[in-house]
């Protein structure tokens, strides 16, 4: 297997977490590049269901080696309690490396991502108040921890204390209240300690894994119109979830990249706020009583509609989408008449591309081709030829107005229910 980046291709919750699994079986690595615990994968091995927000889903593929790139930001107490839930699970992490430049999430980023939200009121963002968008701003404003200062035991509870009181001083003004440097000092000291052994220079790692010929799978979370630079701003994450990020975030250059494949439902959902120009009420209703559509991480029911050709074409220029694989067929397979957007209108105006302009996007009304539904389980298909007709004639359209190769559907959560073209 080539060296490949893995991306969302609409506004997350594409079913990332199950294609990871299925492609890391011809990979040697795999590599998370950005986001947080904010991100949720989920992955079924049987009648297993295993939920990961840090760690790489190659993690539960034997003898994989998994790298949180240094794009990441993380929040250590997490962490460790996920890699302690895989380890109740019978999971093994010990090829698991985590960047000693990974930057840190603390206690007073969640504090100050809540207050933010509340003080926004309606015109909230609908984050999950995992202190992402604060790491990441710290980051930016050169004045946050990583993981080598969490590991620096003397350093770490120098540069925490200066911290803790510079964010007590915002909070307080915020009326929240002042966060115990004492309490915060001693969760994260062991957290440290208990972490320090995965912590490692992963740039290195990555590049003499490369020099051996081994292939190297780059995991993206969330999706691309949650991008920092090309989402539905300000409706977005904190973080460059486009195949660049895949870059930045690991330390493995451009021209050493392979293969782009963008993932997305055979549907639309998202999870917060900001425009969805294909949401339904009559799809969701429909996906969220057969019990799907809810967030890994959060639990809260997604936002769902009709499938947006305009954003997956979007979303192809943006990543450079060379092939495509397609999530949730299965969740179609009752429904008489399927709607696809194909473009949409403004006014006198039709427009075949995601306007910059948030408010002209909210303003914007879908333009919809129909394509009759199939009306039968496609659960059990194993092969192309096996799927309904009218399956095939849908998906093929799919890949033909995202410009991109089909070449993998999936058919429901187990790795079974994949088909590869």
């Amino acid at each position: 297997m080539a060296n490949t980046i893995l991306v969302g291709a609409q506004w997350g919750d594409e079913g990332k977490g199950k294609i990871i699994d299925v492609l890391t079986a011809k990979a040697d690595m795999v590599v998370r590049t950005q986001g947080g615990n904010n991100a949720g994968h989920t992955v079924f091995i049987g009648r297993r269901k295993y939920v990961l927000h840090l760690i790489p889903s190659g993690i539960l593929r034997v003898r994989k080696r998994c790298v949180i790139g240094n794009g990441v930001v993380v929040d250590p107490v997490s962490l460790v309690g996920e890699i302690a839930e895989l380890k109740r699970l019978g999971v093994r992490v010990k090829n698991l490396f985590v960047s000693e430049s990974a930057h840190l999430v603390l206690p007073y980023h969640r504090e100050l991502d809540e207050q933010r939200e509340i003080l926004k009121g309606t015109n909230k963002i609908g984050t999950t108040k995992r202190g992402i968008g604060p790491a990441y701003g710290d980051k930016a404003a050169r004045t946050g921890l990583r993981m080598i200062d969490l590991i620096n035991a003397d350093r770490f509870e120098a540069l925490l204390r200066c911290k803790i009181q510079e964010n007590n001083e915002i909070l307080k003004a915020l009326g929240a209240k002042p966060l115990s440097f004492a309490r915060v000092h001693a969760a994260y000291r062991v957290a440290g300690d208990q972490l320090k052994p995965f912590v490692t220079n992963t740039v290195v790692l990555l590049h003499e894994a490369m020099r051996r010929g081994q292939s190297i799978l780059f995991e993206g979370a969330q999706g691309t119109f949650l991008d920092i630079d090309h989402g539905t701003y300000p409706f977005v994450t904190s973080s460059n979830t486009t195949a660049g990020g895949a870059c930045t975030g690991s330390g493995v250059a451009p021209h050493r990249m392979d293969c782009v494949v963008g993932v997305m439902k055979a549907y639309t959902t998202r999870v917060g706020e900001g425009p969805l120009p294909t949401e339904s009420a009559e799809i969701a209703d429909m996906l969220h009583a057969m019990g799907r559509e809810f967030g890994a991480t959060t639990g809260r029911p997604r936002r769902c509609g009709w499938f947006d050709a305009v954003a997956s074409r979007h979303a192809a220029i943006i990543n450079g989408i060379d092939d495509l694989s397609v999530t949730n067929l299965d969740g179609l397979d009752n429904v008489p008449t399927i709607k696809v957007c194909i473009s949409y209108r403004a006014g006198l105006a039709r427009l075949d591309y995601i306007p910059a302009d948030i408010e002209l996007l909210a303003k914007c009304e879908p333009v919809y081709a129909e394509f009759p539904g199939w009306m039968t389980s496609t659960t059990r298909c194993k092969k192309w030829s096996q799927l309904p007709a009218k399956a095939r004639t849908y998906l093929r359209a799919l890949a033909e107005l995202t410009a991109a190769r089909l070449t993998l559907v999936s058919v429901g959560p187990a790795r079974a229910q994949t088909i590869f073209l």
